[in-house]
């Protein structure tokens, strides 16, 4: 099988594939980063592509941008996703594909209900450039699985943590619903989609069993730190002129729970106390 974008979810997932028994190609700028138990190979998913092995049945293309820009986002899932599908073709694999994409896709604030069936609506720049890679991946494989993943957090990703302890987190003025996966969460999804499902669906959404008010996840966390409740106020983007999210979505994991997969960490409670507890590793 090929990863194609092995960063810290690829890498995450590659090694559950290996520990199942899975030959695992993983493809980054550089491999020398990547575990022992992936066969890396340096590789620009933008540039000219190596020869994908003959016997690959399973593809995971895991790319995530440089930067917040038009541009990286760009390169990193249009192009890259484009690119690694002429090599598809041009080496003549049939496999089973798996997108990772973003629930950025739906656009959407007013705190509504989303399931897979809500139509795509990016409201951004970078999210239309996520929506335009899984057009394109629809248009040449309609078979492909696009899993949607929403505020991927786990080991290494402590923004909120880091907020609270320096003093600058708030608790939201109005409610602002929030949607996460715990990386490992997500890593277990696409290994789950890919090899435990025999005829799997075409879109999934990725998030956990609860979205939950910002608010709720800020006094969780101050709590278990042993913090003081951060004061009521505007979240920091609005506060220096950023965008503002309004009420934000909730997202429905029904589909993914109808195929059997089960989370680790089905609420942010589990998932931010093994983040405190210092569970896992970030993989570079």
């Amino acid at each position: 099988m090929l990863i194609a974008g092995c960063g810290d979810l690829g890498t995450e997932a590659g090694l559950r594939f290996a520990a199942a028994g899975h030959r695992v190609t993983g493809w980054r700028r550089s491999a020398d980063k990547l575990p022992a138990e992936l066969n890396g190979v340096s590789v620009d998913l933008t540039g000219e592509l190596p020869t994908i092995p003959a016997d690959t049945t399973i593809v995971v293309v895991a790319t995530a941008a440089d930067g917040r820009t038009e541009d990286a986002y760009r390169a990193a899932y249009l192009e890259a996703t484009g690119n690694v599908l002429d090599a598809l073709d041009r080496d003549g694999i049939d496999a089973r594909i798996l997108l990772v994409s973003s629930t950025a896709v739906y656009g959407g604030d007013d705190g509504e209900w989303i399931d897979e069936s809500h139509p795509v609506a990016p409201a951004t720049a970078t999210a239309t450039i996520l929506a335009s890679t899984e057009e394109l991946l629809r248009a040449r494989r309609p078979e492909a699985i696009i899993l949607r993943l929403s505020g991927i957090y786990g080991p290494g990703r402590t923004r909120l943590i880091d907020q609270l302890t320096a003093g600058t987190a708030v608790v939201p003025q109005e409610i602002q619903w929030t949607n996460r996966i715990h990386r490992d969460d997500a890593a277990a999804a696409i290994v789950h989609l890919t090899t435990q499902v025999g005829d799997p669906g075409t879109v999934y959404i990725g998030v956990d069993n609860e979205p939950v008010d910002q608010g709720e996840v800020v006094e969780f966390l101050a709590a278990q730190l042993g913090l003081p409740t951060p004061p009521v106020g505007q979240p920091s983007s609005a506060r220096t002129g950023g965008t503002n999210r309004g009420n934000g979505k909730r997202l429905s994991n029904a589909a993914l729970l109808a195929t059997g997969f089960r989370f680790t960490y089905p609420t942010f409670r589990e998932g931010y106390l093994a983040v405190i507890n210092g569970d896992g590793v970030r993989h570079p």
